[in-house]
């Protein structure tokens, strides 16, 4: 148990995969604070259902926070950043902390939750399946084709993979029913400082340097148009 609040349980071979820096960490806090992610949050927690929410990948804990006040339940945000698990830890009083690997076996006991959240993050569905009570439900959060394109040119950030919609429909295709399917989008205008945050909280942070988008942004006009496109998708857990 860290003094921070959170628990580590990933295996004794670690992991593969880079977690989450500190920067990213903090970065992705000032953009979810911030109207533009407004409507995600809502979406996510209006979708959750039941008394126990897991949320895989769970970043800062924004997501997570708001489905557990929306059931007045409890939850457990599972990430691979310990920088991600402290945040997680001060969310919500009736949520806990836990680093762990999302690809590897969840360390959740199996058939206890209701809700497990999936926002921006992988999609491990065979655990999934195992820790969900039957009829519980994935809420699925993800980027729609235009999810900050006007950052791909203007900041160098990574676009979209077009072929994510078909792969998402694949992963599920098995034990799990599609029961909603819905759009959310928003332009909103921000400044240079939270489109430079938008940049490094994200996959881009670990092939950039702040100060190099920084510099970038200082050459575009002020307030800066971002486009926030995505697609909430609910799968029921087949009985």
């Amino acid at each position: 148990m860290a003094r921070q609040g959170y628990v580590s349980l990933l295996s004794g071979g670690g992991t593969a995969y880079a977690a989450d820096t500190a920067d990213m960490i903090s970065s992705r806090t000032r953009v979810l604070e911030a109207s533009a992610y407004a409507p995600l949050i809502e979406a996510v927690a209006s979708a959750a259902a039941g008394d126990v929410v897991v949320d895989v990948g769970a970043g800062t804990g924004h997501y997570l926070a708001a489905a557990v006040t929306a059931v007045d339940g409890r939850g457990v945000g599972l990430d691979l950043s310990k920088f991600a698990a402290r945040s997680i830890a001060r969310c919500h009083p009736a949520v806990g902390a836990v680093v762990a690997d999302a690809w590897q076996d969840l360390p959740i006991a199996g058939g206890v939750a209701d809700t497990v959240l999936s926002v921006f993050a992988p999609r491990n569905t065979a655990e999934f399946a195992r820790v969900l009570r039957p009829g519980g439900r994935v809420v699925v959060l993800g980027p729609g084709p235009d999810h900050l394109a006007e950052m791909v040119d203007g900041l160098g950030m990574i676009g979209q993979d077009k072929d994510k919609a078909a792969r998402l429909e694949a992963q599920f295709a098995d034990g799990f029913e599609l029961i909603d399917h819905r759009d959310i989008r928003a332009v909103t205008a921000v400044d240079r400082d939270l489109a430079v945050d938008v940049v490094m909280m994200g996959p881009a942070a670990f092939h950039s340097r702040r100060a190099e988008i920084a510099a970038r942004a200082q050459e575009l006009d002020e307030p800066l148009s971002i486009t926030v496109d995505t697609t909430l998708r609910i799968y029921r857990l087949a009985c």
